[in-house]
């Protein structure tokens, strides 16, 4: 079966019995099956360790490591619908950073909306203004963090991604809105039977003069570029070692020292689902048809469905070490009488898929303001500009 508007209307509308989409991915890593896989590592060098069941029919469960887990996903989905933003006609605010000056290089000079840690509910978004006002007190701003998946045209107009992905408004106060969201969207990546979850990177970092490490310097960490040594010191010096500004043969051959290392799995899958239980529970409000309730969920299946193409449709890099392909995907319809297997289609039918049911939407009365339109421009609040100008002052050349 094919997943079209009048599917995807159907599955979304109140009395509906169809329960969601389910996509499962074989996937390989560009060294062949078995080839070693770098899982996320978090403090301490941790990897994401779990037990998951294989099979129900299993007598144990299979040790696995989460390669890239749920919020990690959610992140890489919405990169993929910032980067196809021009041609899906998704909303976007821009964050403009340029009115500071000369910030670090490594850093971003605008922020989106579709990157911001907390979607709707972000700081950054709290902390902006348009012009000479506060965003959070224009008519927008106060439509959007006043919003719920119960009244949530604000958020169709503006913030899609953020129904899709969840939402937790909880940066405005005690005494304001707190208003929360689950995920619709689900989607994990395993590595199945790690060869080893112990296995650390070993080695040295070289110095062609194998300069004395043990040589007593002093350096402002802020700003390593002047530095000084034989009792010289600098402004805002403290001791320091000679292997902290990068010179000297340092070895890392121990577990304090040593990175968490690629891993070899059995094999690797992503799942990834979309619930049409939690869809319905979103809502335009009491005053929307029934109708527009359905385009709206329906608008945001086949947004769903599109970043899923767009981010892990063919091969893709989530890190240094973990670049992975597709070998195999089957997407499965859970409907009320029964599961059938669906065809989604590359990325250009899912871009097709989104355009038909966004002019569906906005036929009903679904508020889609926001949609292909530029990008709404921000810029940083007087407070927001000072705290990155303290964490990021201009140093002297």
């Amino acid at each position: 079966m094919k997943i079209d508007l009048e599917r995807l209307l159907s599955a979304c509308a109140d009395d509906a019995f169809d329960d969601g989409i389910r996509i499962d991915a074989d996937l390989h890593p560009l060294a062949g099956p078995g080839g070693p896989v770098k899982p996320a590592v978090y403090e301490g060098g941790a990897y994401q360790l779990d037990r998951r069941w294989a099979s129900p029919d299993d007598a144990e469960p299979t040790p696995v490591i989460v390669i890239d887990n749920v919020p990690s996903q959610a992140n890489w989905l919405e990169h993929a619908l910032r980067r196809d933003r021009e041609a899906s006609s998704i909303p976007e605010f821009v964050l403009d950073l340029s009115e500071l000056g000369d910030l670090p290089s490594h850093l971003p000079r605008t922020l989106s909306s579709l990157e911001f840690p907390h979607r709707n509910a972000d700081a950054y978004l709290r902390d902006a203004k348009v012009g000479d006002d506060d965003f959070i007190k224009t008519d927008v701003g106060r439509a959007i963090f006043g919003a719920t998946a119960q009244e949530c045209g604000p958020l169709m107009s503006w913030f899609p991604q953020a129904l899709l992905y969840g939402f937790w408004q909880s940066h405005l106060g005690r005494k304001r809105h707190n208003t929360k969201h689950a995920r619709v969207w689900v989607s994990e990546i395993i590595g199945w039977q790690p060869a080893s979850t112990e296995t650390r990177v070993l080695g040295l970092k070289g110095d062609p003069l194998n300069l004395n490490t043990n040589e007593p310097v002093n350096s402002d960490p802020d700003d390593r570029t002047v530095w000084g040594i034989g009792g010289e010191r600098v402004e805002g010096g403290r001791s320091d070692r000679l292997s902290e500004l990068g010179h000297g043969q340092v070895p890392f051959m121990d577990e304090d020292t040593a990175a968490a290392s690629a891993v070899s799995f059995q094999r690797v899958t992503q799942r990834a689902t979309v619930s049409f239980a939690q869809l319905r529970r979103v809502s335009l409000g009491r005053h929307a048809s029934r109708e527009a309730d359905a385009a709206a969920r329906a608008l945001l299946v086949a947004l769903g469905l599109h970043a899923q193409q767009l981010a892990f449709g063919h091969a893709f890099a989530l890190r240094s070490g973990a670049d992975l392909r597709p070998a195999a995907t089957t997407a499965t319809w859970l409907g009320s009488a029964g599961d059938e297997t669906c065809d989604i289609g590359g990325a250009e039918a899912t871009r097709d898929l989104l355009a038909g049911v966004r002019t569906h939407a906005e036929s009903v009365g679904v508020p889609l303001d926001g949609w292909g339109q530029p990008p709404m421009v921000l810029r940083p609040g007087d407070a927001l500009a000072r705290a990155i100008r303290s964490t990021w002052p201009v140093l002297e050349d």
